[in-house]
């Protein structure tokens, strides 16, 4: 008979019986040479209406942890020991039919990619009443209007009209807000959050995070969030859990674990942090000038205009943005999808011919290039992508990938080429061994020294940076902008960096223009946009940030007793 599972009560009071207690976990995966154990021992408690924070790089056994207590791990994947306690009882050795009983009503999971977790065949309204259909929640209308409920309790505009539409038709805050509404549609007493809003913009990310507190407060329910974001965690988490390679380097109240960490890899997290760490002085690059002397680019009055559809309706994404870039400088371009930060870069590097305004990058202008001027003007700006997985070949070597572009713009003799390859590799800090492996066998942060090795070898004077740190892990990304920082000092480079990451911009960047709806709302010294925004929207831009928010007194209260 399958053992019942009581669900305590709903209070938001922090209660001595944990909904959640993992107990010397052990997970392996099965490779070519058996299984391989990459959890190791893991034990924690997670109490009603608490929120505990599993964070680490990739690999730490974040989200294998979280797979394992849910019963979802990869086909090869296995419990190797330990125990997974729901409310006092072990599920750990539970089947997937009983397990099934309990997702949704007792536990649920609010997915990372909003893009690939819904069915993008189905309604959304299909999607979350499937939830209720399996647990048998009432009939046909009682279920339709429950639909209803909840996407207006997860804040969606219009329900009745989402609940007709496709993923597709919805943005990815939209999209995640929907994920929610299915999380919790049961009420469970616990949801696994893995890295809710990793896809999200600042704003997007703050609005979805403030939601699942508040249904928290309201039901009572626990969270176990899995997250690389420090600032995230520092916010929302009553109780951190730091992992190493499937090992638990400490544990504590988030308060105790930011001031006082005790393992060297903790603090070396929080040090990488940008959210958490300090700002960039930026007197070292800025100087006093005279308006356009030496600025490697200018733009004026940009705009761009496409045609919706073939028809005479005009989309303006681009209206009116001007900035300079001194030469040796960092420039950001920050907002939300849809601002019109790809739109200006693609103009400024030629990708597309602007409606109207004025371009001039290393002194050429732009806008009158085609054909093979505009070709070889590229030697002069390159472009390092958002994600190194997915912007090298897996066919090629190391090697092919750097020479490539050597080959595309005048072809030196072979010998030449290797030696420029080579060079450029040891300025990256890839070592020579890496040129015959192919992608798959370097990490994320390796890949993408290989992206900027890439750029630099046809010697540019601008490199444009588009979310180039987004995909990494706080430590990696933190050695990535080290070394960006490196390169401009010892190369002169200008960089062009376009970001949704806030908390990064005010690291890396000298100067900043702030887009909204295409029109740029704030621009100027990285500071002083930051200490004085002129606009509403940038202020809240800012306030989004994670890292930022002052513990409650109901905070407060629920780590201290969350002792362990």
């Amino acid at each position: 008979m399958t053992t019942a599972i009581t669900i305590k009560s709903t209070s938001t009071d922090v209660s001595n019986l944990p909904v959640l207690e993992i107990s010397n976990l052990a997970v392996g995966y099965r490779g070519n040479e058996g299984f391989q154990r990459v959890v190791h021992e893991v034990s924690l408690l997670v109490r009603p209406g608490e929120v505990v924070a599993l964070v680490g790089e990739s690999g730490s056994g974040k989200t294998t942890t979280a797979q394992a207590v849910i019963g979802l791990l990869a086909e090869n994947g296995r419990l190797e020991a330990g125990a997974v306690r729901l409310n006092g009882t072990d599920i750990a050795g539970w089947s997937q039919k009983r397990l099934d009983a309990i997702r949704g009503s007792k536990i649920s999971l609010i997915p990372q990619d909003p893009t690939s977790s819904l069915n993008p065949v189905k309604t959304i309204g299909a999607q979350v009443a499937e939830v209720l259909q399996i647990h048998r929640q009432g009939s046909r209308a009682e279920i339709d209007a429950r639909v209803i409920d909840l996407l207006t309790r997860v804040g969606l505009s219009q329900p009745v009209l989402r609940a007709k539409q496709y993923p597709h038709e919805l943005s990815g805050g939209m999209r995640q807000r929907v994920l929610i509404a299915i999380a919790v549609a049961l009420r469970p007493a616990l949801i696994i959050a893995d890295e809710p809003t990793s896809a999200l913009d600042a704003t997007v990310q703050k609005r979805i995070l403030d939601l699942i507190d508040e249904l928290r407060h309201e039901y009572g329910t626990a969270v176990l969030l899995v997250t690389h974001d420090l600032g995230v965690a520092a916010d929302r988490a009553n109780h951190l859990v730091v992992l190493k390679e499937g090992r638990v380097q400490e544990q504590g109240p988030t308060a105790e674990v930011l001031a006082s960490p005790r393992s060297d890899y903790t603090r070396k997290l929080l040090a990488d942090a940008p959210s958490l760490g300090k700002t960039r002085s930026v007197s070292r690059s800025i100087s006093p000038r005279i308006h356009g002397r030496d600025d490697a680019i200018v733009v004026e009055n940009l705009v761009q205009d496409f045609t919706i559809g073939g028809r005479r309706d005009v989309f303006r994404a681009v209206d009116g943005v001007s900035f300079t870039v001194q030469r040796g400088t960092t420039h950001a371009i920050v907002g939300e999808s849809g601002s019109g930060k790809t739109t200006t870069v693609r103009s400024i590097v030629g990708f597309q011919k602007p409606t109207s305004g004025r371009i001039r990058v290393d002194g050429i202008d732009v806008m009158s290039l085609h054909g093979d001027t505009l070709r070889r003007f590229r030697k002069t700006i390159q472009l390092v992508y958002q994600n190194p997985f997915a912007s090298l070949d897996p066919r090629q070597t190391i090697f092919q990938i750097v020479e490539e572009p050597l080959l595309n713009f005048d072809c030196p003799p072979r010998e030449e080429r290797a030696r420029k390859v080579q060079a450029i590799l040891d300025r990256v800090g890839l070592p020579q061994s890496a040129l015959t492996r192919r992608p798959h066998g370097l990490s994320g942060g390796q890949r993408q020294r290989v992206a900027i090795a890439r750029a630099l070898v046809l010697d540019p004077q601008v490199l444009v940076l588009d979310e180039a740190v987004s995909a990494l892990d706080v430590t990696v990304q933190a050695q990535i902008l080290a070394l960006l920082d490196e390169l401009q000092q010892a190369l002169g480079l200008t960089y062009l960096f376009i970001s949704h990451d806030l908390a990064v911009v005010r690291q890396i960047s000298d100067t900043v223009s702030v887009l909204h709806n295409g029109r740029q709302v704030d621009s100027g010294f990285v500071e002083d946009v930051f200490l004085r925004p002129e606009s509403a929207y940038t202020r809240e831009l800012i306030g989004a940030i994670p890292g930022q928010r002052k513990p409650t007194g109901t905070d407060i209260t629920r780590s201290m007793g969350a002792e362990r």
